[in-house]
């Protein structure tokens, strides 16, 4: 089986990138000439992904404009989060609600994603259809961290996350989820922890192991050692 649409979350304020994000968009600020956005679907281009849905709040004329004249070779749709921002969880329901497909690639453009990450996701990929699961989230050692300062969200064993002990595994944006996972939600503003949570507590949220170095938006300090890389 194969997931044939991403998401891409775009629609935060990017305030800890301030006064770089005042008047543009984190994911289009740029890395060595490549903006973080483009950075992210040249990625799900090599995956073999032929639609993408994006959603957009905070300063959301400049993605169309960006897509528009950029002419990328995959469809791109954009979806607004609407009159209030809906945080993560409430912009990948509203996205999902836009598409026919189940099963979802969701990305966050503040990672600097690159081709080298392309194997792991398609071993990811395989394996979330192995086992038929319904969320299953790229994770790194927090030691391949390029911001040390960086604490740890999850422990992961046998593919399976908990939060007991010495948690040195980080999310660094990417997932696979199940739309079915989002069905009972009644709030249109939600955090997509409150999901990864209840997984949890059910022995249900899984995980991956990528050995890429990790290099993330963090903050102005940590973008400013990265901007030229």
């Amino acid at each position: 089986m194969k997931i044939n649409t991403a998401l891409i979350l775009c629609a935060g304020f990017g305030k800890r990138l301030n006064p770089n994000t005042i008047k543009k968009p984190k994911p289009l600020l740029q890395i060595n000439n490549i903006t973080m956005l483009e950075r992210s679907i040249n990625l799900i281009e090599k995956l073999g992904i032929n639609k993408i849905i994006i959603n957009t709040f905070y300063l959301k004329e400049q993605f169309s404009d960006f897509i528009k004249n950029k002419k990328f070779n995959l469809g791109i749709h954009i979806v607004e989060d609407g009159k209030n921002i809906l945080d993560t969880g409430g912009g990948i329901l509203n996205m999902v609600n836009h598409s026919d497909e189940n099963d979802f690639f969701v990305f966050n453009p503040d990672t600097i994603w690159s081709s080298n990450y392309q194997n792991e996701i398609l071993e990811m990929e395989k394996i979330y259809f192995q086992k038929k699961l319904e969320n299953i989230l790229l994770l790194v050692n927090k030691n391949q961290s390029f911001d040390q300062n960086l604490k740890g969200d999850f422990n992961l064993s046998n593919n399976l996350i908990s939060k007991k002990d010495n948690k040195d595994f980080i999310y660094i944006g990417c997932q696979i989820l199940n739309k079915k996972i989002l069905k009972n939600q009644n709030k249109r503003k939600f955090s997509i922890l409150n999901i990864w949570n209840k997984l949890i507590e059910q022995k249900k949220l899984y995980g991956f192991q990528s050995l890429e170095k990790f290099y993330h938006l963090t903050d102005l300090k940590t973008f400013n050692k990265l901007k030229d890389l």
